[in-house]
C-alpha cells in the first residue's frame, strides 16, 4: 500500500491570531443577533379561534392536505412503474405498479372515502 503524503512531516494547525477589539466586536455582533432573534420570534401574537371546533377543522384540512400530497406521489410513482414494466415486459414489476397506483388513488381521495362511509 502507498503512502500519498510525499512530506512525512506532521502538520499542525494553529489558531488565527485576533485582538482584543476584535473579540468584542464578534461578541457584540453575536449578542444583537441574538436579542433581534429572540424579539422576533417571542413578540408573536397568537390569534386563537372563537370555535374550538374550528381549530380541530383547520388541522383536519391540514392533515388531509398532506395525506392528499402523499397520495399524489404515489400515484406518480405507480405510473411510473407501470409505464417502465410495460416496456421491459416484467409482469411481477407491472403488478407492483398497479398496486401502487391503486394505493396512490385510494390515499389520495381518502378524505372523500371516509366522508362517504360516515354519511
Amino acid at each position: 500500500m502507498t503512502n500519498f503524503n510525499k512530506n512525512n512531516e506532521k502538520k499542525t494547525t494553529q489558531k488565527l491570531p485576533m485582538t482584543g477589539k476584535v473579540k468584542t466586536g464578534f461578541r457584540t455582533y453575536c449578542a444583537a443577533v441574538v436579542a433581534v432573534t429572540a424579539l422576533c420570534s417571542l413578540g408573536i401574537t397568537a390569534f386563537a379561534a372563537n370555535e374550538p371546533i374550528a381549530v380541530v377543522n383547520n388541522l383536519s384540512d391540514f392533515i388531509f392536505g398532506l395525506i392528499r400530497a402523499i397520495g399524489m406521489i404515489l400515484l406518480g410513482f405507480g405510473i411510473v412503474q407501470v409505464g417502465l414494466s410495460l416496456k421491459s415486459h416484467d409482469p411481477s414489476q407491472r403488478a407492483n405498479g398497479f398496486l401502487t397506483l391503486a394505493g396512490g388513488i385510494i390515499i389520495t381521495f381518502a378524505k372523500e372515502i371516509l366522508n362517504l362511509i360516515a354519511g
